[in-house]
């Protein structure tokens, strides 16, 4: 069994791919939340932001976010999804991984506003990453995929139900990531 996945590694051209990357690393405001592990409350290791449509609230790891205005970057890539879901995507979280030290344990996006079966649109730029699957029932069953600056994956129909996934740390790596994760808030 395979997490339903499709990948494109080509999605931005480098030329925009690099400068989208620089405009995000500018522009966005950063921050570092807290999450909730084993009762208690830790920084998470990794910065991000939350954009969207107003009302397009979003929570998760025990914090509400509100929606903070689409910039006119986040809208030309969400413009360049146009059909990749059911509907248009009404907002975006972003992820900022510093190095390879910044990291994501293992999760599903599954929470309630994000429906059923959610469709994730992800768009990967800076350094490569390894990103890892792992079906919920069988930890055994697992799946990786190396995201290239510039890519596009795309999480369909029952894999947040199905899998988790994760973004392991990487002693190798010391170059900036941003990762930007459209979603439909219903």
């Amino acid at each position: 069994m395979m997490p339903a996945l499709s990948y494109r590694p080509d999605f931005l051209q480098q030329a925009r791919a690099d400068s989208l990357l620089e405009s995000l690393l500018e522009s966005i405001p950063w921050e570092q939340h807290s999450v909730r592990l084993f009762g208690k409350s830790v920084p998470c290791p990794r910065l991000s932001a939350w954009h969207g449509d107003p009302g397009a609230r979003y929570a998760y790891s025990g914090t509400r976010h509100d929606p903070q205005p689409w910039t006119p970057d986040l809208l030309a890539v969400r413009d360049a999804l146009t059909g990749v879901g059911p509907r248009p995507f009404n907002s975006v979280l972003l992820n900022r991984y510093r190095t390879g030290q910044d990291s994501m344990g293992w999760h599903a996006d599954d929470e309630p506003e994000l429906g059923p079966d959610p469709v994730i649109a992800s768009v990967s730029l800076g350094a490569r990453r390894k990103m890892r699957f792992r079906l919920k029932a069988d930890h055994r069953q697992t799946h990786e995929l190396w995201l290239d600056h510039g890519s596009l994956l795309i999480m369909r129909e029952d894999c947040q139900r199905l899998w988790q996934h994760a973004l392991p740390k990487s002693r190798k790596i010391a170059e900036e990531r941003i990762n930007l994760t459209y979603r439909l808030i219903l």
